[in-house]
């Protein structure tokens, strides 16, 4: 076992190492401008300004906090609403081709329209990340609910459990891993649609600072901008398949990245 976890450590770290020499040698012996691809020790001295600063941890705390008021707003919805079309043909019937539409349309081309009724300010960060997160979350959820056995159904029957007890004691034991898999998708694609929604429209966040520094030539602001962003939502999707491993200990979660 411990030998099978330092072979992992090792292969996983052949790739990084290598990039890291290839940055150091490009901009070591190469005539990369600065403003390009500054060198290592550049970057770390900004990092290092960053935290001294606090710039970084303000940054990060903003949008993170518009995470999670986006992600649980659509894990509400997206869980509600899968559930209803998942158990009810006539629901089904009447929401899930429009749905179906909307979800082809890709998040980046909604920002646009959500600037002109939201304007840049925080709500618009919260309406782009319920929009980009609400449609794993509602897929898996009623594909979770929809692939309930019949025979399930039929006991449920007989027992005359009404509709929510139906969905307590059947339908949600069955359907809770998928829903899970969404909940763990829609907080990835939430990280992902803060940060593009904050290099649009934003004055504050991660992907603000991005911006700001792009105009103003700091390459290194970007990369550490960049690799927190990375390391962030590595963190975050561990925690969450960690817990969700906690709540459904006999059905093992698919982690593989």
């Amino acid at each position: 076992m411990k030998k099978d976890w330092i072979r992992k450590t090792i292969l996983a770290l052949i790739l990084p190492v290598l990039v890291v020499f290839a940055w150091w040698y490009v901009t070591t012996y190469g005539s990369i401008p600065v403003g390009i691809l500054p060198d290592i020790p550049r970057v770390g001295n900004t990092f290092v300004e960053m935290l001294k600063s606090g710039q970084l941890k303000e940054d990060l705390l903003i949008s993170i906090g518009r995470v999670v008021k986006g992600y649980l707003l659509s894990a509400a919805l997206g869980i509600i609403l899968g559930s209803l079309i998942g158990m009810f043909r006539t629901v089904r019937e009447m929401l899930l081709p429009m749905i179906t539409v909307i979800r082809q349309i890709p998040m980046i081309a909604w920002i646009p329209l959500i600037i002109l009724w939201a304007g840049i300010g925080e709500s618009s960060k919260v309406i782009i990340i319920v929009l980009a997160a609400f449609f794993p979350v509602l897929v898996n959820t009623e594909s979770g609910i929809s692939s309930t056995p019949d025979s399930y159904l039929e006991v449920a029957k007989l027992y005359k459990l009404n509709p929510w007890k139906t969905f307590a004691r059947v339908y949600l034991p069955h359907a809770l891993p998928q829903m899970l898999v969404g909940l763990r998708l829609g907080l990835g694609v939430s990280w992902m649609a803060v940060v593009a929604a904050e290099l649009i429209a934003a004055t504050s966040g991660l992907g603000y600072r991005m911006s700001n520094a792009r105009s103003m030539m700091r390459s290194d602001i970007v990369i550490i901008c960049m690799i927190v962003i990375g390391i962030v939502g590595v963190l975050m999707d561990k925690l969450i398949g960690y817990l969700f491993g906690l709540s459904t200990p006999w059905q093992k979660i698919n982690t593989k990245e």
